[in-house]
């Protein structure tokens, strides 16, 4: 892009909540006005949809320590080519876990010169590091993880209620909220072990009530310490009306759901085939529809990734091992095309644009910058067809290991340009602009 101030124009743009033809203007990474003309001076993009770039708030990135897993530039790149601009890094899978203020500082040395979008991060409870709570969050982390059930990383281990009952009062404290993998192992052994390449085995392995017992719990401890509780990767329709509830009695809860629990399904997955393997799993189709009527209705907050890639001997591609194999989707790349080839048939643009912007903007606390084009805010943008289609290949894949149900699925909405805080990252299939994104606290907000 030259110099000075840019102008892209467009019959379709995301403003003002309605899609209207506009002149978008910026400079210095900073929208600085809108137009409800054709510019003659702009870049036009005639009848492709120009909206704020997408947010991703839940991402594992993986580094330092298993950068061979992932990593922030594989990572990144693909978020852009994804229209992806901002995302929000876990706490886990890098090596050392985000759990003390100093191994926070070395996940964001680790970031420098590697950030194709912007990128923040959570901090994390284990048991015991409760007292290590308040240093993370004047880092400026944007919320803190905690799981319930096996992380699958032995570095960073389950909290117990005790645990919870120690950490939630100083979050809400500080109004941070905390995000919680929320599945209870009672002890439940089905017939994986003498089936481990069965997926529907796998499925029931890790049952509905895992998740719906730990969704109760949290809802309690919420109602009780007033800790914003938010619930991520939502994968039981049973899960719903508990949710639903506790947003109706005035709970600080929010929940979130995957965009492979919206595009994929348990009765499609072969066996062997770990590809699909997360955790909690992919249900089945009745289930998932349930999940995308919640996103319609606001039970469910917004979409995200999960995305979590391993290399091909942990993910267990050549024995197609669900009960060892890695749980978890590399999908950084999908966000905005698996969520609306899901959605497009249910809800249209102005229903679907907010749960990938301005939801998790606000979320993130973000709002006032970031998830709208407005006067003001981040000229964080993406240029996107919906009415496009696009059959995925190995070799479309930015992410660092090329294993993904996404490959070879066809998918609506392709991404022709994004732009980071002003700069064309991505255009015609390709990363022009490296580096242009920049590492967000919740300090650097104002």
């Amino acid at each position: 892009m030259s110099k000075g101030i840019n102008k892209i124009y467009s019959n379709r743009c995301w403003v003002d909540h309605k899609i209207q033809p506009a002149t978008i203007c910026f400079e210095d990474g900073i929208i600085t006005d809108i137009w409800y003309y054709k510019d003659n001076n702009a870049t036009d993009y005639q009848n492709l949809l120009i909206m704020p770039g997408v947010i991703d708030v839940h991402v594992h990135v993986n580094e330092p320590g298993r950068t061979e897993w992932e990593g922030f530039d594989s990572a990144t790149k693909a978020a852009a080519a994804g229209g992806t601009t901002t995302i929000v890094d876990m706490p886990l899978n890098a090596s050392p876990v985000t759990t003390t203020a100093e191994n926070f500082e070395k996940k964001v040395k680790a970031s420098n010169g590697k950030l194709n979008v912007n990128c923040g991060f959570y901090g994390g409870l284990i048991p015991g590091n409760s007292n290590n709570l308040v240093d993370l969050i004047k880092k400026g982390v944007f919320g803190i993880k905690c799981f319930l059930t096996h992380s699958g990383i032995d570095e960073f281990p389950n909290v117990t209620e005790k645990d919870l009952e120690e950490a939630m009062p100083i979050l809400a404290e500080f109004g941070t909220t905390l995000l919680v993998h929320c599945e209870l192992d009672d002890g439940f052994k089905n017939d994986l072990e003498e089936n481990p390449t069965s997926y529907k085995s796998y499925l029931e392995s890790r049952p509905e009530k895992w998740e719906t017992d730990a969704i109760n719990m949290m809802i309690r401890l919420c109602r009780k310490f007033n800790c914003p509780v938010h619930i991520v990767h939502v994968s039981s329709a049973d899960a719903l009306v508990l949710i639903e509830k506790a947003k109706s009695e005035g709970l600080p809860v929010t929940a979130e759901t995957c965009a492979q629990y919206l595009i994929f399904n348990a009765d499609e997955i072969p066996d062997a085939n770990t590809m699909y393997k997360c955790a909690p799993p992919i249900r089945g189709k009745t289930n998932n529809e349930k999940l995308k009527m919640a996103l319609s209705t606001g039970v469910l907050d917004f979409i995200t990734t999960d995305h979590s890639p391993a290399p091909p001997s942990i993910k267990e591609m050549d024995s197609g091992n669900f009960k060892i194999a890695w749980g978890g989707i590399s999908g950084i790349q999908f966000l905005l095309s698996a969520s609306w080839t899901s959605l497009f048939n249910i809800m249209n643009l102005e229903q679907f644009i907010p749960l990938l912007t301005e939801k998790p903007a606000k979320f993130i606390h973000f709002d006032h910058k970031k998830g709208k084009l407005a006067k003001g805010f981040d000229a964080d943008i993406t240029i996107w067809n919906p009415e496009a289609s696009h059959k995925y290949s190995a070799e479309d894949i930015l992410f660092r290991h090329k294993i993904s149900p996404y490959i070879g699925t066809s998918l609506w909405g392709k991404v022709y340009q994004t732009f980071v805080n002003g700069v064309s990252v991505y255009e015609n299939d390709k990363i022009i602009n490296p580096n242009k994104g920049l590492c967000l606290t919740l300090q650097s907000k104002k």
